[in-house]
């Protein structure tokens, strides 16, 4: 059997998860989640993770892993997703991945160690720091995780201490690791399919869905968390829709003020997420439309392997 591993890319609300679920019943195989928030507990809602009765119809992998205070990074996922693939493989089976991380994405197709790129939230808050702080506060910061790196560096070298910073934020793994000449051997053929939208059908899409987010709930699952003793200052938190829901309930910002802040942030999301995966020359595009159903698309996948 091809060791074929089949990636179902898109930016939010382009529907992946449906077209997924359809094309996994199909091949009656797996899916794995490539998605670096729905791996979290509790992030319910927020997120758009699978409904009960999706879940129950494939088995989902990489979904409801992990507590909220727990760190997940690129590089665990590339190294639990190929654990995942190799074991579907081994059943015979052809596995799925579903996801809008594309840094998640490209680190499992190409390999961490030569995808480790920029975390541009991450970084503007390193440079927030340091205007704050000064250099000093960023070396010391880099000393506890990084020691052998900050031993060649000197506070003044303040983008290298950034860029190591960021390096083990992304990845767990000192930035010494991937300077170092590495080659992952991995003989996997990897199908990438794209669902691409016209812009303003995808913003109707992300108006609908943040309505029906609030309509089912947010709120009171962002309540929940906080009640539950979770600091809003996890990076797991800091998502669009729960940062704007904390804010509402800190009574900074009235709802429905949060709820354009949501809509706004998340449609910015989705734009960052087409720069990237249309970056990929590997992923083969399906135009999308209100009257194009998921059984549609994944039909034509089929028809294509």
């Amino acid at each position: 059997m091809e060791r074929k591993v089949i990636v179902i890319v898109g930016p939010t609300c382009s529907g992946k998860t449906k077209v997924g679920i359809s094309l996994a019943r199909n091949l009656q195989t797996e899916i794995i989640s490539a998605d670096s928030r729905q791996i979290y507990k509790y992030l319910d809602i927020g997120t758009a993770k699978p409904a009960t009765d999706e879940l129950a119809k494939v088995k989902h992998h990489l979904i409801d892993c992990f507590d909220l205070y727990e760190d997940y990074n690129v590089s665990r996922f590339e190294t639990d997703s190929l654990e995942i693939i190799n074991e579907l493989l081994s059943q015979n089976k052809i596995p799925i991945v579903v996801g809008g991380s594309g840094l998640y994405i490209k680190a499992l197709t190409e390999g961490i160690f030569n995808t480790v790129d920029v975390d541009e939230d991450y970084r503007y808050e390193l440079k927030v720091k340091r205007e704050k702080f000064g250099n000093q506060f960023l070396y010391d910061e880099l000393k506890k995780v990084d020691s052998e790196s900050a031993s060649k560096m000197l506070p003044q070298n303040w983008k290298r201490i950034m860029r190591a910073l960021e390096v083990f934020h992304l990845t767990g793994e000192p930035i010494w690791k991937f300077q170092k000449d590495h080659e992952r051997k991995v003989e996997l053929d990897f199908i990438q399919y794209g669902l691409n939208w016209k812009r303003d059908q995808l913003y109707a899409n992300i108006e609908k869905r943040v309505d029906e987010m609030i309509e089912n709930g947010l709120v009171d699952e962002v309540k929940n968390i906080l009640a539950k003793g979770y600091s809003k200052e996890l990076n797991a938190l800091n998502t669009v829709g729960y940062k704007e829901i904390i804010t509402y309930l800190e009574n900074e910002i009235p709802l429905e003020r949060a709820v354009e802040l949501i809509k706004r942030n998340t449609r910015r999301y989705a734009k960052r997420q087409m720069t990237w995966f249309r970056k990929t020359n590997e992923i083969h595009w399906f135009d999308c439309d209100e009257n194009i159903s998921p059984e549609q698309i994944a039909s034509q996948i089929l028809k294509k392997m």
